[in-house]
């Protein structure tokens, strides 16, 4: 069993008179994660799977009474798939204020129904945690740091998702099957996406434009769409966990551009996926692109997961100055520049140097990526 890395602080919030709410994409492993943990407490639980019409039907409309004959001598129930169920917000309220000796747990693969469902009716009266599909931190624990570092390349080309990572020799067919159903399934029953062709279109632009600037125009053109429908679909990629943005740092500094972005993927094998390349790295001129996408993402885990409280940003001028990544914490800036090549020669332009004093800068390479990992 592969541990992860929020297990502990979910175990540190059992019993506080909150609900407990866990987001990710689906397949990242949040059944498993908490099925895991519970069997740890050893208390008795209920697992209730929103999936299952039953289950929709007895939790949408109900009251506390029900509840607590549904939970019977059940010291922790636990909702999956929660997005799935109408009036789950009032659901989880009603356990929460009304069924205080009863721990409430739900999970959810899309944030942005799951989200607007219980702020309003559990205001004050929930944690929240996200699982994103593994990471490099959680496998090196799990298999040896030095054994995590020899597969990098395999996690470059297949990524990180549970399933994938435990089931060598089947990776291209998991990795069409999630990328052509599961990512998508939220946002396909909840209708949001009215032309499933268009979303796979533009899935495919990003994936080939990895590393550089969207330009939500240029997009447009590409997938025969107008600019909002582009705005729409890749907000709700991002609130279905497909892809995150990550926007330009600016601070009013001469020449610094103003309203850019750029788009990432969460697991680089999902990537690979849409682009349908699973070619070895020597074979690949996108190598530079997924190396950066790779480090981005994992940092992005490792951050969250340790609550640090970081803002993320690229950098780039007027002029065509650009650095990877840049990290503000507590005021403070750090730089990042990816080189999968670790003989390149890199230098941080003086501009920031000048701009933001006291800045930290480091070159990522595979050589040493793990120190800003773990």
């Amino acid at each position: 069993m592969i541990e992860r890395t929020i297990e502990d602080g979910i175990k540190k919030r059992l019993f506080k008179g909150k609900a407990i709410l866990l987001f990710g994409p689906r397949q990242s492993g949040k059944s498993t994660a908490i099925e895991n943990l519970l069997q740890q407490t050893g208390d008795n639980f209920l697992y209730l799977n929103g999936d299952e019409a039953d289950v929709r039907e007895l939790l949408s409309n109900t009251t506390s009474a029900k509840l607590k004959v549904l939970a019977g001598t059940n010291k922790i129930v636990f909702i999956d798939e929660a997005q799935r169920i109408s009036n789950i917000g009032l659901t989880l309220k009603l356990f929460t204020d009304q069924l205080k000796n009863i721990q409430i747990i739900a999970s959810g693969s899309s944030a942005f129904e799951l989200a607007n469902r219980v702020n309003e009716p559990l205001t004050g009266r929930k944690y929240e945690f996200m699982l994103y599909p593994l990471s490099f931190a959680e496998m090196a624990k799990h298999s040896g740091l030095l054994e995590e570092k020899r597969l990098l390349e395999q996690r470059l080309i297949f990524g990180y998702y549970p399933e994938v990572v435990t089931h060598a020799g089947e990776e291209k067919e998991l990795l069409k099957l999630l990328a052509n159903s599961y990512l998508y399934k939220d946002l396909l029953l909840l209708e949001q996406i009215k032309k499933p062709v268009l979303l796979e279109k533009l899935l495919k632009a990003l994936a080939l434009q990895l590393g550089h600037e969207a330009n939500y125009t240029e997009l447009a053109q590409m997938i025969n769409a107008d600019k909002g429908t582009v705005e729409k679909y890749i907000d709700l990629l991002e609130k279905a966990f497909v892809v995150f943005r990550l926007p330009a740092l600016n601070r009013n500094v001469r020449n610094e551009i103003k309203k850019g972005k750029k788009i990432y993927f969460y697991d680089c094998g999902i990537r690979n996926a849409i682009i349908n390349n699973f070619h070895p790295l020597k074979n690949r001129t996108d190598v530079g692109a997924i190396w950066e996408n790779f480090f981005i993402a994992e940092r992005l885990k490792y951050l969250r997961y340790n609550n640090t409280g970081t803002v993320q940003f690229f950098w780039r001028t007027t002029q065509q100055q650009e650095i990877d990544l840049i990290e503000e914490t507590n005021g403070k800036m750090t730089a990042f520049e990816c080189k999968w090549n670790a003989k390149s020669k890199v230098r941080f332009p003086q501009t920031f140097a000048d701009n933001y004093p006291g800045s930290k800068s480091h070159i990522i390479t595979p050589q040493n990526f793990e120190e800003f990992l773990i």
